[in-house]
């Protein structure tokens, strides 16, 4: 699975929280935004890797485009990429140029809302019904649930890591729903 989304968006801290749980797993965090400027791989135990890419827009890395262009469509492996967007700030057009793409390469995707602890609630609703509009009608590989997290509170990270761990073939559905 790959993470995507503009700078600053908390992939890095949302991988960080993601593997809480793993102290094994070291994931660095800065606060400088475009810090990753390489894609970082995490492995999962002996299950799956987790990618994390750089982000794409403000101190995005020169090569980015041929990078993640490169790495999405010659990944055949892949799961699933997970576009995080700031709830804060919602759907940017640098975040509408990354759907086109993942749609043209018809990568199946999964939209993510991060720093929800940051919106106030009628923001974040704002945001979220303006995504689920947009998914509902100008997407075609986007998975239709959108996941609301946030790294500082933990909020909806739970659930997120279940989802990976099912799309990567880790949870098998019998005992999910036991």
């Amino acid at each position: 699975v790959c993470f995507i989304g503009r700078s600053n968006v908390g992939k890095s801290s949302l991988i960080r929280a993601l593997f809480s749980l793993s102290p094994e797993v070291e994931v660095r965090v800065s606060k400088t935004p475009g810090h990753t400027k390489k894609i970082n791989f995490f492995k999962v135990g002996k299950y799956f890797t987790l990618v994390d890419m750089p982000g794409y827009g403000y101190r995005a890395p020169q090569d980015f485009v041929e990078m993640v262009e490169d790495y999405l469509q010659e990944r055949h492996n892949l799961k699933r990429t997970f576009l995080l967007v700031d709830g804060v700030v919602g759907l940017q057009k640098t975040d509408h140029t990354a759907v086109e793409m993942l749609e043209e390469f018809g990568i199946p995707y999964v939209m993510v809302l991060t720093k929800i602890d940051r919106a106030s609630r009628g923001l974040l609703l704002k945001n979220v019904l303006e995504i689920q509009e947009f998914v509902k009608g100008k997407t075609q590989g986007c998975f239709p649930q959108l996941f609301l997290v946030s790294s500082l509170e933990f909020s909806g990270v739970h659930l997120l890591r279940c989802f990976i761990v099912h799309v990567t073939g880790n949870l098998p559905a019998e005992e999910a729903g036991s």
